[in-house]
């Protein structure tokens, strides 16, 4: 299975996908296509990069559809041009590597009122989440979209809040995931059983050590420990790793809270 990056350069600064010069913007490569990009100087910076590196490359292991990730390079004299001054410091900011997601181009929001996903592809899609305690896919804000009539996972950046502060790390990994009653897909994940025997059958731990390894280098000069990047990498290995091994406790957590509604 081929988990690699590609890396392009951004050349424009189309426009902010939402208000707010922190948040992503759509921005056009050199290799003349267009991408949603995320940028390290935004908000909690390079650990929302990782999530989103990480959540997003354990949903391609597993099978779902996502946009494809690039790692995305800023130059220095980049957005030198921009007439904003909150988006040209959050450019500045953001000068060297950041992530960056294919835009799909036409594609709409998953609306729950309008579509109704099968109870299999509900349920691993709940799984993922409890997995990955991505606290972002609930009615308010479903991060999916449809795209040529196909179902698109997005946005991962909310996802293993853990690493926001590492004390106490391994209680997080074997946690059971209580905000999983608010995911948008849980009413009809009736199948978290069969899907977790599934699931842990593919992720390996080489799929996961794959994984954690994309994370670069300069991803990992963090202020708020005295780790170092290789030390970084493991612990998140661990998390993954000794959460998967722990997998029925936030299953039986989404099975509990799914009887409740319905």
């Amino acid at each position: 299975m081929d988990l690699s990056l590609r890396t392009v350069t951004v050349l424009r600064y189309i426009l902010p996908l939402r208000e707010g010069g922190s948040l992503p913007a759509l921005a056009e490569a050199d290799d003349d296509f267009k991408y949603v990009l995320k940028f390290r100087g935004a908000g909690h910076g390079v650990k929302a990069l990782i999530s989103e590196l990480i959540g997003g490359k354990i949903a391609q292991a597993l099978g779902f559809r996502t946009p494809e990730l690039v790692f995305a390079y800023l130059h220095e004299d980049f957005g030198r041009t921009e007439a904003d001054e909150e988006i040209q410091d959050l450019l500045k900011a953001s000068v060297g590597r950041n992530l960056a997601l294919h835009y799909l181009s036409g594609a709409i929001n998953y609306d729950p009122a309008a579509v109704k996903i099968d109870t299999q592809l509900s349920s691993e899609i709940v799984w993922l989440d409890a997995y990955l305690t991505n606290i972002d896919r609930t009615f308010r804000n479903t991060n999916m979209l449809y795209w040529h009539k196909e179902l698109w996972l997005i946005d991962h950046g909310a996802s293993l809040y853990f690493h926001h502060s590492w004390d106490n790390w391994e209680k997080n990994a074997i946690s059971n995931f209580p905000m999983i009653k608010d995911h948008v897909l849980l009413p009809q994940a009736d199948q978290l059983d069969e899907v977790n025997l599934k699931f842990k059958t593919i992720l390996t731990d080489d799929i996961l050590r794959n994984i954690v390894e994309l994370i670069p280098e300069d991803w990992l000069q963090w202020r708020d420990t005295e780790l170092s990047p290789e030390e970084i990498k493991k612990v998140y290995f661990q998390f993954l790793t000794r959460r998967l091994a722990n997998s029925d406790n936030f299953v039986n957590e989404a099975k509990d809270a799914r009887s409740k509604i319905i």
